[in-house]
């Protein structure tokens, strides 16, 4: 079957398309020795990877504001068709094509009882909650590649019911893995619904996605504010307000010109810790945290999607390279708000998003303007994304993905 070609972190600003072996059915072998499991992984499966996609997320660790080591394996957002099973595999079969979402969970632990999928106990001895391709997350070899290896088939993985129908449809439901139940999870969070208003901070495409999904909700009003034109242009493209926060004129006097009232009824953090001062230039983590307590109503719910580490090598002064931020807990408490927090559990939300694809009720590649390219043309699409670009990158490693 030969080799297996990998996106690889090589240092601050530049990954590479490494020749790696074929994975196999087995867990990794610290995860094996400290969780007291198996290395062998008959519950596991090979995908063939139709589809896998660029996160922001994988853009922290490329910058340089983690503890990601050079030669980390790289990618979590992956649709794929199973090409090998384990013996233990028994309601999924080869040449099935699956969404996976972006956590890696046991389905044994409590918390994945309980539907906490984004934190399971089993699966990273460092911490609860696991992803592929991830530094701190339990060593597990990253998607952005031709094949890889997923544990706990079964519960993990959503086949679509028709191989010619999830084809066609491939740039929506490769969104699925991350993005969409992402950006819907922090729309959720915050209590979007019927005649909402609505602030998401940020226009990447968590944030896009978010905003999208609080359409999808109900919301009457949905706007987005970030520094980049070209990211604001896309918002509105699906009908968002947007602010441009590289302006001098402050965030609730812009919203104040949208609504005739300074405050939103709830708010999403899509940026996390890379966040900047008002009018851009010096990095202000707690930033956003901020903004979206100020802008929000009293007894409002905050969703925070965006990235919080507790590591951060580049951040500019002690407490932020351990996760200590200077946020204004006091005013949240003052004004009775509700913050979540944390990964997405996509299982929570994967099947209903997928209906909603698959029978024309959400086009979500529209929304976050998702552009194929090549495995090998993956260093250019960081490098793209990085200065700014109003795409979502969504690498095609076998040429399964039809022309638009």
């Amino acid at each position: 079957m030969g080799g297996n070609r990998i996106v690889v972190y090589k240092e601050p600003g530049r990954v590479e398309v490494e020749d790696h072996d074929m994975p196999k059915l087995e867990v990794p072998v610290d995860v094996a020795q400290a969780m007291g499991m198996s290395r062998e992984a008959p519950h596991a499966v090979i995908l063939k990877n139709v589809s896998t996609n660029i996160c922001g997320s994988d853009q922290h660790m490329v910058r340089g504001r983690t503890t990601a080591p050079p030669g980390q394996t790289l990618g979590h957002e992956i649709t794929g068709e199973i090409i090998e099973k384990g013996n233990d595999v028994q309601f999924l079969n080869v040449g099935d094509i699956v969404t996976v979402p972006f956590n890696i969970a046991c389905g044994r632990c409590r918390n994945c009882r309980e539907g906490a999928t984004g934190v399971c106990l089993n699966v990273n001895p460092a911490r609860a909650g696991s992803a592929y391709g991830y530094v701190d997350m339990g060593g597990w070899e990253g998607g952005q590649a031709d094949y890889v290896m997923v544990p706990f088939a079964d519960f993990n993985l959503i086949k679509f019911p028709d191989r010619d129908q999830a084809l066609a449809k491939i740039r929506d439901l490769t969104m699925l893995s991350d993005i969409f139940p992402t950006g819907y999870h922090g729309a959720v969070s915050a209590g979007v619904t019927t005649g909402s208003t609505v602030y998401v901070a940020g226009a990447g495409p968590v944030g896009l996605a978010a905003a999208y999904s609080a359409q999808l909700l109900g919301a009457a009003v949905v706007i987005v504010g970030d520094l980049n034109k070209e990211r604001l242009e896309q918002a509105r493209s699906f009908g968002c307000e947007t602010v441009d926060i590289g302006q001098n004129a402050a965030l609730e006097d812009q919203i104040d010109q949208i609504l005739n009232t300074n405050e939103v009824d709830c708010a999403v953090d899509a940026v996390g810790f890379e966040a900047t001062g008002q009018g851009g230039g010096e990095e202000k983590p707690a930033q956003v945290l901020n903004d979206i307590m100020t802008v929000t109503r009293a007894a409002g719910q905050l969703g925070i999607p965006g990235l919080y580490v507790t590591g951060d090598p580049g951040a500019s002064d002690p407490d932020a390279k351990e996760g200590t931020l200077k946020v204004r807990l006091g005013l949240g408490w003052a004004k009775s708000h509700s913050f979540v927090t944390g990964q997405c559990p996509v299982l929570r939300y994967n099947r209903k998003l997928m209906m909603s694809i698959l029978h024309d009720k959400a086009h979500i590649a529209d929304a976050v303007n998702a552009t194929v390219i090549p495995l090998e043309d993956a260093p250019r699409g960081y490098q793209e994304f990085d200065r700014g670009a109003a795409r979502k990158y969504v690498i095609d490693p076998h040429g399964m993905i039809p022309a638009a």
